[in-house]
């Protein structure tokens, strides 16, 4: 299977750089014309199948992928974010000032509610392997979040790439290869070009 990994378009918690986790925000405007430049830059690629997090910003930048191949979009809870407990709602700048321990904490979870690293990377993991089970020899596309992307990152690569080394963009695109028994070939990380190409138009 060819996945295209996708992490969600823009919402306000993003500009206001509020931590969402298993909050159900939805794409603000700019969020919803990223992911329509997406739906565009993809709409020649042969697509077989769109998943995406329950929740609605992810769902949402799927149906602008997904408009353009008549495909519906599959909703797939293993993709949601990490859930952030008691952080989720407050900005970057109140968690540091609430919470010394919040680098230790931000590695590995299991207090304030935070859901474990374990538990995120095992979770996304197993999701996408069984979907790439699934669809085997097809090009599918995955909606996600980028803490979720990156865990699944660091899993597939040993920690080369994902949390703590790798950015992914609202309407960032990853694509990976499922080869056998687990095992995954990453070929691109947080693709783009969409939002370039259709700057400079």
């Amino acid at each position: 299977m060819h996945l295209f990994l996708v992490r969600h378009g823009e919402t306000v918690w993003n500009v206001e750089r509020r931590c969402q986790g298993h909050t159900d925000i939805p794409l603000n405007e700019k969020g919803l014309e990223q992911a329509e430049k997406l739906g565009r830059y993809l709409q020649n690629v042969q697509l077989d199948a769109v998943y995406a997090s329950d929740l609605s910003r992810a769902r949402q930048t799927a149906e602008k992928i997904a408009q353009y191949h008549r495909l519906n979009v599959q909703k797939m809870p293993a993709l949601r974010e990490r859930h952030y407990g008691e952080w989720e709602g407050l900005t970057v700048e109140e968690i540091n000032e609430r919470y010394p321990d919040q680098l230790h904490v931000r590695r590995a979870g299991g207090v304030y509610g935070i859901e474990t690293f374990a538990d995120l990377q095992g979770r996304v993991f197993n999701g996408l392997t069984d979907l790439a089970r699934k669809h085997s020899g097809q090009n599918v596309v995955a909606v996600s979040h980028g803490g979720s992307i990156n865990a699944f990152l660091h899993r597939v690569t040993n920690g080369e790439l994902g949390t703590g080394v790798t950015v992914i963009e609202n309407t960032g695109v990853t694509q990976l290869v499922y080869r056998a028994q687990g095992r995954w070939d990453v070929l691109h990380v947080n693709e783009t070009e969409h939002l370039v190409r259709s700057s400079t138009r």
